[in-house]
């Protein structure tokens, strides 16, 4: 079993038998029925990944780690908030007719700033720190900007990093809002769990820890079933995970540059039901 799996299958353990049910509350999200999606939820969950032991993929099911590297590198290295920049269509319910998100996501990590080293943006300053100032407590990230808000298509849900080396190795802290912990959990772990990988590789510094704190963890109702099934499966070793050792500029790095290697799994869920 990959440790992975283990937080995975004890956090949807506690949340189908602790969780809060927010059944007849008013909540936001609605099925493409137009009825109300509810949720079983916990509040404020901590999951700790090591990735100086192993890549934390789930094997219960099989993510698709490049589709979701795609993602990660659209929204910090080509700085976009258009789909028409990214290769899967997960965005697009969120998109205009042009194929913006408003001012979400990848638009947030190219907006300059001016700081006595010069202009840079928000990526920009992570890697300039991380190289010239590796032991700073001061190396944070933010997507969620008040001003900026009401012309987000989405508020992001995974909006803040911070990163901190200790020992040579760098760690990061992902804290997100809300999470749909079938559909989303081990996407997220995956995306900054390699964003880390990358950053220490162009930065020469060994990967560490990712803390993922998920402060609205929950499971909807039409996928609480699907989840009792899923973490009764058979669990498998984690996979091997490398990055092509010639790529020292982070702006390089393509999905090509990931090697993904003895990943076994279960079998995928297919037409996971998403709440918009």
């Amino acid at each position: 079993m990959s440790a992975a799996d283990e937080l995975f299958i004890n956090m949807c353990r506690d949340i189908i038998e602790n969780g809060y049910s927010t059944e007849g509350e008013k909540v936001r999200p609605k099925w493409e029925d137009g009825t109300y999606a509810y949720t079983l939820k916990r509040f404020g969950i901590v999951n700790r990944y090591d990735l100086a032991k192993e890549f934390p993929a789930l094997t219960l099911r099989k993510t698709y780690i490049k589709s979701a590297v795609d993602e990660m590198l659209w929204i910090w290295q080509k700085k976009s908030n258009n789909v028409h920049d990214l290769h899967s269509h997960i965005w697009d319910a969120w998109a205009d007719e042009n194929g913006s998100i408003g001012k979400a996501y990848g638009y947030q990590m190219g907006v300059k700033h001016q700081y006595p080293e010069g202009l840079m943006d928000q990526v920009d300053r992570v890697i300039y720190d991380l190289k010239n100032n590796p032991y700073s407590r001061r190396i944070i990230t933010n997507l969620y900007v008040h001003q900026d808000l009401h012309e987000m298509n989405l508020y992001p849900c995974a909006y803040s990093m911070t990163f901190n080396v200790t020992d040579g190795r760098l760690n990061g802290i992902l804290n997100q809002r809300s999470q749909d912990v079938l559909a989303a959990n081990n996407w997220n772990v995956v995306q900054y769990s390699v964003l880390i990988y990358m950053l220490a590789q162009v930065c020469d510094l060994k990967p560490g820890e990712l803390v993922h704190v998920i402060a609205d963890a929950h499971i909807y109702d039409r996928h609480i079933e699907i989840v009792k099934e899923l973490i009764q499966r058979p669990v498998y070793p984690a996979p091997k995970f490398r990055l092509n050792p010639d790529i020292h500029d982070f702006y390089a790095f393509t999905t090509d540059d990931i090697v993904i290697e003895e990943y076994q799994t279960g079998p995928q869920i297919k037409n996971i039901p998403i709440a918009v």
